[in-house]
């Protein structure tokens, strides 16, 4: 692998090795030299007051983002593979697919 370059690395599930989680997908970065996840996965990226992209429970079939700013973390754990669960000023409560910069 060359320096600066990026690859896809697959986490086994360790009670069934044979099973792959695709769920657990991770992309390594290796300039940063640790693995790095998908934004809104790791509790730590969010923070009140921050605008982010949700998905909100009815529209998780559809895929369709609806956008505000964080107003409660709800996510206890520090991950999660499906995005970190947040009320969002308004009051809708879904999961962070995008930290909006």
């Amino acid at each position: 692998m060359e320096v600066g370059s990026r690859a896809v690395g697959i986490v086994r599930n360790t009670l069934f090795p044979h099973m792959l989680n695709t769920h657990m997908i991770r992309e390594y970065d290796d300039r940063k030299d640790k693995v790095s996840s998908v934004n809104g996965t790791d509790r730590v990226n969010i923070k009140s007051g921050l605008q982010v992209s949700i998905i909100l429970k009815k529209d998780q079939r559809s895929r369709k983002l609806t956008e505000g700013i964080v107003k409660d973390i709800l996510t206890k754990s520090p991950t999660h593979p499906h995005g970190i669960k947040v009320r969002l000023e308004n009051g809708q409560v879904g999961r962070v697919k995008e930290i909006i910069i």
